[in-house]
């Protein structure tokens, strides 16, 4: 039978998309990538924000009408708002069959079968669960470039995040899962291997005795033949350890680039935010990053209308934006989440506030960006070459300082083909906003 799956939201979430997607391959399933062919059809949502459930409900919604237009005998929804709103969900769209929680995808086979045979399914494992599977993932990123999932879940409750309620507390996956689930990347041609988690600083303190081992699951990763670049993203700052700062320095295969989700700048919005840092903690954890690793490129993102922000901490934090001169930088407008403890807090803003102090500090921030941008016209990179553009002659790469989807690319002008996954050394020649512009050197011998 055949299967068509839509993957929303976050790279966590993909991670779980392409195990089950490996399962159902592993148990006979033909995999479709259009919706009209699909006997089956599973989407995995997205539950964080606002805008994530609302393209949530639209893709369930657009695939429940296969069920009467198209081949479609099953249709199953899984993920955070699987988790969130496991009664809802099969209550109001009668067309749904099964529903299956964040720490029960492991059981997705399974499921089929009994929504084949007639039945309407919830599968719902304890939110402390952590399904370890030996399955080979499907990829669905390209072949070159992948995502490790270190850990589930977060103890860090921030005021306006539902993670916790959706995903539970902190786990580590062991460290030898990982470094066999990285190996079998590496075997199917992974060159890039994101490492990603709620929060991937606190890697193993659950299970090595309160110990920060992310700094030697790096170390092991690195000698994994076949990897190239290794990146880490969303490093909580007040985690951030000196081990770790010279495991990125020394280690040739990381990426001199990380991701802070630092969310603000203003101490009194940061508190009720519930974060744990202040702004002194932030300045002076940035300092130390760029002075160990003086070429690292920092990402962050920011929350602009938090409840209770005033216009001075919106010029607060609009002024350290301008001191830190992040490389790369992406605002979202606070999102009122039911069941969290921002949603209750008084002096809520306005939308269109909101949507101000985001434009705001999206232009201080684009001004950077282009600055950063010229800055790297003359220098030679590595690229890693994602596809090329035919109509205009030029393959399309990254940089280390750009992450996957996030980021900016490289356009690259070659006088020899390239396959997607090369990684080649390209000066740089010109500067386009975000993106880059550059020529392949190459190293003649006689």
């Amino acid at each position: 039978m055949t299967i068509f799956f839509v993957s929303l939201g976050c790279d966590k979430n993909l991670v779980d998309s392409e195990v089950m997607l490996g399962i159902l391959r592993a148990h006979g399933f033909t995999l479709v990538d259009d919706e009209i062919e699909a006997d089956i059809i599973v989407v995995n949502t997205c539950s964080f924000i606002h805008d994530a459930k609302e393209e949530s409900i639209q893709t369930i919604l657009e695939m429940a009408e296969m069920k009467h237009s198209c081949r479609c005998k099953a249709l199953i929804v899984t993920g955070c708002m699987a988790e969130r709103y496991k009664d809802e969900i099969m209550t109001e769209i009668e067309e749904v069959d099964a529903v299956i929680g964040t720490t029960s995808y492991q059981h997705i086979a399974e499921v089929v079968a009994e929504v084949l045979e007639g039945q309407k399914v919830k599968q719902f494992d304890d939110l402390q669960a952590m399904p370890e599977v030996d399955v080979q993932r499907i990829m669905t990123t390209g072949g070159y470039s992948s995502y490790l999932k270190i850990a589930e879940g977060c103890d860090k409750h921030c005021t306006y995040c539902i993670i916790p309620k959706l995903r539970g507390s902190y786990r580590s996956h062991s460290m030898d899962y990982l470094i066999k689930q990285a190996e079998s990347l590496a075997a199917q041609g992974v060159k890039e291997l994101n490492i990603v988690a709620q929060e991937t600083t606190v890697y193993g303190t659950d299970l090595y005795n309160g110990q920060k081992m992310l700094p030697e699951l790096l170390k092991r990763l690195c000698r994994i033949e076949g990897l190239s670049w290794i990146r880490v993203l969303y490093c909580y700052p007040e985690e951030i350890n000196e081990e770790l700062i010279q495991v990125i320095k020394e280690e040739p295969k990381i990426c001199h680039y990380l991701d802070l989700p630092i969310q603000h700048g203003s101490d009194a919005v940061l508190k009720r935010m519930g974060r744990r840092t202040t702004q002194a903690e932030l300045r002076s954890i940035i300092g130390r990053l760029r002075e160990e690793i003086p070429d690292i490129a920092l990402r962050t993102t920011l929350i602009a209308g938090f409840p209770g922000e005033t216009e001075a901490d919106h010029q607060e934090v609009l002024q350290f934006v301008k001191d830190m001169r992040f490389d790369r930088l992406g605002v979202f407008t606070y999102s009122e989440e039911e069941g969290t403890p921002a949603a209750q807090m008084p002096d809520q803003i306005d939308e269109a506030v909101k949507e101000t102090r985001r434009d705001a500090l999206m232009m201080a921030q684009q001004a950077i960006a282009f600055d950063k941008s010229e800055e790297m016209v003359g220098k030679t990179v590595d690229v890693l070459i994602e596809g090329r553009l035919p109509e205009e002659d030029v393959y399309i790469g990254r940089t280390y300082r750009d992450a996957p989807d996030v980021d900016g690319y490289v356009f690259v002008h070659a006088e020899e083909d390239m396959i997607s996954g090369d990684i080649v050394k390209v000066k740089i020649t010109d500067a386009q906003d975000y993106d880059l512009v550059g020529d392949v050197i190459y190293e003649f011998t006689e």
